[in-house]
């Protein structure tokens, strides 16, 4: 099999089945870790490297040709999908339940990280402002 089928094998059914629901995924370093080692070892023997050849990831990506990376695809699948929420009317139950907040008091210690941390983080990295949801070309 060359290189492009393997790739097109990657798009139609590893990445569209890891990918599936990513939108509502709170990212963690530990998810991050996960994913990223995943996406190698399908890459690592789509090439038939294995590990005890000392090969960095960076040469094995670009020996099969990818351009971007899997956790990059989900943090853009999370960005659209805030943008689309956030342009939907008044009163629609996404974005009221994206706007809803417990009532009561946390517990002690220290707060869970939240969807809604993790896409302010994005939007930081990105240079992004949270009234950037209107403008679509970013």
């Amino acid at each position: 099999m060359t290189p492009k089928t393997k790739t097109h094998i990657y798009h139609a059914i590893v990445k569209s089945t890891i990918t599936y629901a990513t939108e509502t995924w709170c990212l963690k370093a530990k998810t991050v870790a996960k994913l990223n080692s995943t996406e190698m070892v399908f890459w690592r023997r789509s090439a038939r490297i294995s590990r005890k050849d000392k090969i960095r990831n960076t040469i094995i990506k670009q020996k099969m040709d990818v351009t971007r990376s899997l956790l990059d695809d989900i943090k853009t699948i999370q960005l659209q999908r805030y943008g689309h929420v956030s342009r939907m009317e008044e009163g629609r139950l996404p974005k009221e339940v994206m706007k809803w907040r417990p009532p009561g008091r946390r517990k002690r210690g220290r707060p869970k990280r939240t969807w809604t941390d993790g896409i302010r983080g994005l939007m930081g990295g990105k240079g992004l402002i949270e009234d950037d949801w209107n403008d679509r070309s970013n």
